[in-house]
């Protein structure tokens, strides 16, 4: 290795160093966790099958004065299987985690045409079925453990009062045991309510008769507002006998039948006055999810939080600056604001496979079409000078429906009568923007101007979403679906995969053009600027909080750098290369873990695990969900991926088939060759790293798939151009 290129790997792994050590920093947070308080009586009530759109102030009175007078949010029930039974929802509770009751399928599994199973009554202080359950949690691998919250109260000399069946599996020990139980009797319910600091009542889930699976039996009598009117009375009774000074908090913790949507949750008392509810695992003023009552239970009663809880404590929004008003006019104001959460996530998600299908239809058929158009003797001049700029604006306009469908959720498309028919025209109308940017500009006469606008897009929609809060991300086509519940802020995998590759284009477009003026020095910094701002706003953890981003990304910015400064991959330097990416990773993992536990991403989590004992739980289950979507019901997602390396093989091998117009795209942007090896390393180090990681070159491709045709068909474009003139010429 010469001193010249020793002293570039020095100082390329330093800088790459001292930014991953910036960004990662522990105790850096866009959210600081929140000042200890003194201990509180709380009580939750738990429900089950209620949306906000069942709220109202004469059908659910108890209600409305929770909304009116209390801090109030969407929450995400998701447990385990697509849709939430009752009986997952406490399990879930007293875990602290996903958790469920086992289903009739192979290996416990529960399908949303299966019965849900019934809540068990706590019969002489213990729960029936309770090792059932626990074998059910460890199968299932969610480092779940069933008792948490009534263990961690109990070892720490606390009681916890269960009223109702529900409340008996929530409040249980690990053993199973409900030392303080009672069936729900409004009479006796002022005693029950002052025995202990925390208390849990079931109040009734709500089974939705239209939504029910038609093998479970209706075990609740009425309509759906007539179930929802008797739960109120039993929340008022609830009120009604609740000491003052006490904290309440109702939540429905599982969904009505087989659709899974968002449910409610309010609280009110001394420490939640008019508003809404904030959690930090979200960082979403309105937005929570249901492993936040366990925290939020054992934090009131002032005992440690175990760090295996996925949750944190609830608080009222910061958001609300102040007293917020209790009038009737702002209660309705935050309820819209509640069933926007609710209709986004709902109106979304049955939309993303078929949108995703026809994503993939439209990537086929532009690689039809540009296997068409690279074959030189196609059809006469005029004619190929028209199918090459067809082609070449299908495909620019294809790669601006990603940061389209973010920017779409500017519009409540939901609200709308149809809101499929809304969804698509509010994304088309932003493809239609960007895409006119980009074609029409003067800009777009240039080899890589519509390239450096299409990603210069992508790269400010989604990292200024995820630095201003990740508000366009959610509920959105190609964004986070709080639904499911797995991600609620910052880079998931799609998002990375799309911000990681506009990155590496444009880094390939702008060092192109100064490698072709003579000044490679200057291109590698200009690459090593954009590359390293990208992984600054993925990896920083109050705004991308990616842990999987940056030790994917680097290694491919880092190698486009050493080409263009002319420095030779070898196997030596590779390997070097790759060490270095290991060393990344962990200590990615190992600054992650340091900092809080409410502020870690998943790869710190994942390193803490491997000194608990819980990595191999992890890795079996991050290793199932990359199998489910490879063969599951996303076959087609599949062809993405492999159009993506065959068109990048194909890029790579100047002697490979359609290799005269590639070489002479690689000659006309000197970079786009190892830019595009760097992109290959990156999403391959992403796919290998990540949870689903199958999506991220997936999603990657859909970018720069378009993008690198329509490059190489410019330049086919100008050659045919100019020979069109060069024979006119002749003749004239």
């Amino acid at each position: 290795m010469t001193r010249r290129a020793k002293h570039s790997l020095v100082g390329l792994f330093a800088t790459l160093f001292v930014t991953v050590l910036a960004a990662l920093l522990p105790g850096a947070s866009a959210s600081a966790a929140p000042s200890a308080v003194d201990p509180n009586p709380i009580i939750i009530l738990g429900t089950g099958g209620l949306t906000w759109s069942d709220v109202s102030a004469k059908g659910t009175p108890s209600l409305w004065t929770f909304l009116r007078d209390g801090s109030t949010a969407a929450v995400s029930v998701r447990s385990v299987f697509t849709n939430t039974c009752p009986v997952d929802g406490w399990l879930s509770l007293s875990a602290g985690n996903r958790a469920a009751a086992p289903g009739p399928g192979k290996n416990g599994s529960r399908k949303t045409t299966d019965p849900c199973p019934p809540i068990p009554v706590v019969d002489s202080g213990v729960v029936p079925g309770w090792n059932d359950y626990v074998a059910a949690a460890d199968a299932l691998k969610f480092d779940s453990t069933l008792g948490t919250l009534g263990e961690q109260l109990a070892s720490n000399k606390q009681c916890i009062q269960a009223v109702g069946p529900g409340a008996g599996l929530g409040a249980a020990y690990q053993s199973g045991a409900v030392p303080r139980y009672a069936a729900y009797d409004a009479s006796a319910l002022t005693g029950l309510l002052t025995g202990c600091r925390v208390t849990l009542v079931d109040v009734g889930s709500l089974r939705d008769p239209d939504d029910l699976p038609a093998s479970e039996a209706r075990s609740t009598a009425g309509s759906r507002a007539e179930q929802a009117a008797a739960i109120d009375q039993r929340i008022g009774e609830v009120l009604a006998a609740a000491p003052s000074g006490s904290d309440l908090v109702v939540a429905s913790l599982s969904d009505a039948g087989s659709s899974e949507r968002l449910r409610l949750v309010a609280a009110k008392g001394p420490r939640f006055g008019s508003g809404t509810l904030y959690s930090p695992s979200t960082r979403q003023d309105g937005l929570v999810q249901s492993a936040d009552l366990t925290v939020t239970a054992l934090t009131a009663a002032g005992v440690p939080i175990p760090d295996s809880l996925g949750g944190t404590a609830l608080r009222r929004g910061d958001a609300d600056g102040g007293e917020a008003s209790n009038s009737d006019a702002a209660a309705q104001d935050r309820l819209r604001q509640l069933l926007d959460f609710d209709e986004a996530s709902h109106e979304v998600h049955p939309l993303v496979p078929p949108f995703f299908n026809g994503v993939v239809y439209t990537q086929i058929a532009i690689y039809l079409l540009a296997a068409v158009v690279w074959r030189r003797d196609f059809g006469s001049t005029d004619l190929r000078l028209r199918m090459l700029r067809i082609t070449r604006r299908v495909a620019v306009v294809a790669s601006t429906v990603p940061a389209s469908t973010f920017l779409a959720n500017l519009i409540p498309w939901w609200r709308f009568p149809i809101p499929m028919i809304a969804v698509v025209l509010s994304v088309g109308l932003f493809v239609a923007i960007i895409s006119a940017v980009a074609l029409l500009g003067p800009w777009s006469r240039r080899l890589t101007g519509p390239l450096v606008v299409v990603a210069l897009a992508t790269l400010l929609v989604l990292g200024g979403d995820v630095m201003l809060g990740s508000h366009l991300q959610i509920s959105s086509l190609m964004g986070l679906q709080p639904v499911v519940g797995g991600r609620f802020y910052g880079m998931g995998n799609v998002t990375f995969a799309l911000f990681a590759t506009a990155a590496l284009l444009l880094c390939i477009a702008v060092s192109s053009y100064y490698v072709k003026r003579g000044q490679p020095k200057l291109a590698a910094v200009a690459a090593l600027v954009i590359g390293l701002a990208a992984v600054v706003v993925d990896g920083y953890p109050g705004w991308g909080a990616d842990g999987g981003g940056p030790p994917a990304l680097l290694p491919g910015l880092a190698y486009l750098v050493l080409a263009i400064l002319g420095i030779k991959m070898t196997w030596k330097r590779g390997a070097i290369l790759a060490a270095a990416t290991v060393g990344l990773f962990l200590l990615v993992g190992f600054l992650d873990s340091l900092r809080g536990v409410e502020n870690q991403s998943h790869l710190g989590r994942f390193f803490r695990s491997i000194f608990d004992g819980g990595a191999l739980d992890i890795i079996t289950r991050k290793l199932q969900q990359n199998i489910d979507i490879l063969f599951g019901n996303y076959r087609l997602s599949l062809l993405v991926p492999i159009a993506l390396a065959f068109v990048i093989y194909i890029l790579a091998r100047p002697t490979s088939w359609g290799s005269r117009s590639l070489q002479r795209s690689y000659e006309a942007c000197p970079t786009l060759r190892p830019g595009l090896i760097a992109l290959l390393v990156t999403l391959t180090i992403g796919f290998a790293i990540n949870d689903s990681g199958v999506a991220i070159p997936a999603n990657g491709a859909i970018i720069a798939v378009p993008l690198i045709i329509a490059v190489s068909v410019r330049v086919l474009e100008d050659e045919a151009r100019s020979s069109a003139t060069t024979r006119a010429s002749r003749r004239g």
